[in-house]
C-alpha cells in the first residue's frame, strides 16, 4: 500500500476511535488554528505526508463531531462503517458515474440500489430514480420532471422553448414548506414567491381541506417529515384532490420518507405512493457519506427526457446511463456506499435502525417532560421540540449545551415558539448517549435559570 494512503487510513481510524469521547463542537483554539491552513499558495511542492499531517492536526479538531452519537442539531445521520469503507474504495476506483461506458460497475450498482430502494420505500415498482447530491437537487430533479409534464399537457415544450411566454404554472406549498423546495422552484424559474401557501395544523401538517383553488398546469408540493416536528402531510388525501384537478404532486421526504421502510412507522406516510415524484436523502437516515440525495419519478421516461443530453462524443449503451437521469454528467459513484449499506443492513436492518433512533427521540422527550420541560410536538418520528420557558431562557440553554460539548442541539422558531430542536438520526447513538445528553440538557437548563 502507498505510504500516504496508509497514513491517511491511520489518521481516519484514529479520528473515529476518539470521536465519541471528545466535545461535539470544536473549541475556540481549534477554530483559531484553522488559519494555519491558509497563507500564500506555496511556490514549491510540499511533501504529501506533511500535508496529511497538517490536515489532521489542524483540521480534525475543528470538525463538528457529527459522526458521533450525540449530535442532534440537524437531521444529519452519521456514516455506517461499511458505507465509509465502500466510499474509500469508490474513491480509489475514481469512477465517473455518468455513463455505463465510463463505469459499468457504478451504473450497475446504481441500478441495483434503485430497485432495492423503490421496494424498501414502498414506491411504485416501475418508477425511475436518480442519484444526486442532496434533497435540494432531488427536489430540483423531481420538479423539473413535473414542470415538463404539466406544461406538456397544455401544449408547451419547456425544454425547447423555455418559460418565456409559457402558460403560468400554479405551485401549491405548505406554510411550513422546507426552504430547499423553494430554492428548487427558484432555480427552475417557477419562483420562490409565486406560490400558493396552504395553512397547517398544530403539528405543521398541510391541511388537506384547505387546498386553494387552482387550475392546471399545477404542481402541489407536500412534505413527509416536517423539519421541526417530524409530522407528515396527509399525502393520500392531497394526491386525490390534486390529481382530480390535473396537478402533479411532489413529495419532499428528505428524512421522513424513510419511515416507509419501517413496518412500525409506515402508517405515518400512508398514501405516499400516490404521488408523482419524491425527494429524499440517503446521507440522513440511511447513514451513508455525503453527498447522497435520491430523486424518484413515477414515469422513468419523463425523468429521462427532463434530464438527458446528447452529443456526438457521448456513447449511449444498451445499459442504463446514470448521467442521463440527473442534472450532472460528471459525478462521483455515490451509489457504491448506498449499495453497501443496503446489502449489509438488509430490509430488517434498515427498519431497525430507523425504529431505534425514533425510540431514542421518544426517550429524550419523556425525560424532558418528566423534568417539567415543555415538549411542543407530538414525537411521532425522530424530532423533539422543547421550550424552556421564554425565548431568552431557551436561547441560553442552547448556548450552554453547545459550549459544554456533551451533545449538540440547535435552535428554531416554530409557530411562534422559540424552541430547541433535537434530531436523532445517527446509527451509532446509544442508550448511554441519550442519558448523558439528557443530563447535560437538564444541567444547562439549571444553569440558564440560575
Amino acid at each position: 500500500m502507498s505510504p500516504i494512503l496508509e497514513q491517511a487510513a491511520a489518521k481516519a481510524a484514529g479520528y473515529l476511535a476518539e470521536v465519541n469521547s471528545r466535545p461535539v463542537a470544536p473549541d475556540v483554539n481549534a477554530l483559531v488554528r484553522l488559519a494555519e491552513l491558509g497563507g500564500p499558495l506555496p511556490d514549491l511542492p510540499t511533501e504529501a505526508a506533511g500535508v496529511i499531517e497538517l490536515l489532521d492536526r489542524v483540521g480534525s479538531p475543528a470538525t463538528v463531531a457529527t459522526s458521533g452519537g450525540r449530535f442532534f442539531g440537524f437531521v444529519h445521520g452519521g456514516t455506517l462503517p461499511v458505507a465509509l469503507a465502500a466510499n474509500w474504495l469508490a474513491g480509489a476506483w475514481d469512477q465517473n458515474a455518468a455513463l455505463y461506458t465510463s463505469s459499468p460497475v457504478a451504473s450497475a450498482l446504481e441500478e441495483i440500489s434503485l430497485g432495492w430502494l423503490v421496494g424498501l420505500l414502498r414506491l411504485p415498482a416501475d418508477c425511475g430514480g436518480a442519484f444526486v447530491t442532496g434533497a435540494t437537487m432531488a427536489s430540483f430533479t423531481g420538479l423539473a420532471a413535473a414542470r415538463r409534464r404539466v406544461l406538456e399537457a397544455v401544449g408547451w415544450d419547456v425544454d425547447a422553448d423555455g418559460l418565456q411566454g409559457a402558460p403560468a404554472v400554479s405551485v401549491v406549498v405548505s406554510e411550513e414548506v422546507h426552504p430547499s423546495v423553494l430554492k428548487s422552484l427558484g432555480l427552475l424559474g417557477l419562483g420562490r414567491r409565486r406560490v400558493l401557501r396552504v395553512p397547517v395544523d398544530g403539528q405543521g401538517r398541510m391541511r388537506a381541506d384547505a387546498l386553494p383553488d387552482f387550475e392546471a398546469p399545477a404542481i402541489v408540493c407536500v412534505q413527509v417529515g416536517n423539519v421541526n416536528t417530524g409530522a407528515s402531510d396527509q399525502v393520500g388525501a392531497i394526491c386525490d384532490a390534486a390529481h382530480a384537478r390535473g396537478a402533479w404532486v411532489h413529495v419532499d421526504g428528505a428524512f421522513g420518507l424513510w419511515a416507509a421502510a419501517s413496518p412500525a412507522l409506515s402508517h405515518l406516510v400512508a398514501g405516499v405512493e400516490k404521488a408523482d415524484s419524491w425527494a429524499t436523502d440517503a446521507h440522513k437516515w440511511l447513514n451513508v457519506p455525503y453527498d447522497s440525495g435520491l430523486a424518484f419519478v413515477r414515469d422513468p421516461e419523463l425523468l429521462y427526457h427532463a434530464m438527458s443530453v446528447a452529443a456526438s462524443y457521448i456513447p449511449l449503451a444498451e445499459h442504463r446511463d446514470p448521467g442521463l437521469f440527473t442534472p450532472e454528467l460528471s459525478r462521483r459513484a455515490r451509489g457504491v456506499e448506498i449499495w453497501a449499506a443496503l446489502r449489509t443492513l438488509g430490509r430488517n436492518g434498515v427498519a431497525a435502525m430507523i425504529e431505534r433512533t425514533c425510540r431514542h427521540a421518544r426517550r429524550m422527550a419523556d425525560g424532558l417532560r418528566a423534568a417539567d420541560c415543555q415538549v411542543l410536538n407530538e414525537v411521532v418520528l425522530n424530532q423533539v421540540l422543547v421550550s424552556f420557558g421564554d425565548a431568552e431562557t431557551t436561547s441560553r440553554v442552547i448556548d450552554i449545551i453547545q459550549d459544554q460539548g456533551v451533545c449538540w442541539c440547535g435552535g428554531t422558531t416554530w409557530q411562534g415558539h422559540a424552541a430547541m430542536r433535537v434530531s436523532v438520526a445517527n446509527w451509532s447513538t446509544s442508550d448511554e448517549d441519550v442519558e448523558r445528553s439528557l443530563e447535560a440538557i437538564l444541567e444547562a437548563r439549571r444553569l440558564a435559570s440560575a
